[in-house]
């Protein structure tokens, strides 16, 4: 008598995998680093007590020519250059404008400004190129004191537009020893950064 084998019964089929696959433990985001706020601008006294020589150089600079060129922003916001007298006393640097002038107009809508030290005659530059970046604050009628000892001081055409300025930087550029173009870049609340290159 033949005995036949006992057939094997087929293995299960592998079951599907779990559609809930255990957690995996994620990364917490990195923190993001606090930002510092920027430096509260500063008038010309602050900046003069800060840096005494680069601010002397800055002031001699603009004392040397009469006008000089001042930027503003458009209303679409596009650049716009003016020539303009500028005025350093009781410790500001004072801007003033005819009445209802563009540049005016200007300051008012956005106070931010650039302002170029007249060059002078030729390329020597005795001084340096100097600009002034910040923000321009008008005078108005409620700050009659103020407006009245500027007049008496200036003696300007009246009316006109008087603003004072909170400086954001003042940069100075120069050539040393006829090799390097060295540039001083001061802002507020930080020392004097001295940059220079061939």
């Amino acid at each position: 008598m033949t005995e036949h084998p006992t057939p094997r019964p087929p293995d299960p089929a592998p079951s599907a995998p779990s559609s809930r696959s255990a957690p995996t433990a994620q990364s917490a985001p990195p923190a993001q680093s606090a930002r510092s706020a920027p430096p509260k601008p500063a008038n010309w006294a602050a900046f003069a007590a800060a840096q005494p020589d680069l601010a002397r150089t800055v002031e001699d600079r603009f004392g040397g020519f009469t006008h000089h060129v001042l930027a503003t922003l458009r209303m679409d916001g596009s650049p716009r250059t003016t020539g303009l007298e500028v005025r350093f006393l009781n410790g500001e640097l004072w801007l003033g404008m005819m009445p209802g002038s563009l540049k005016a107009l200007d300051l008012r809508r956005d106070p931010r400004f650039a302002l170029q030290a007249n060059p002078g005659p030729g390329t020597g530059m005795g001084g340096g190129d100097v600009r002034i970046s910040g923000r321009a604050v008008e005078v108005g009628d409620e700050d009659a004191a103020t407006k009245a000892a500027y007049v008496k001081e200036v003696e300007p055409p009246q009316p006109f537009h008087l603003f004072r300025t909170e400086l954001t930087e003042v940069v100075r550029t120069y050539v040393e020893d006829d090799t390097y173009l060295v540039a001083e870049v001061w802002r507020p609340g930080e020392p004097v950064r001295t940059l220079k290159r061939t």
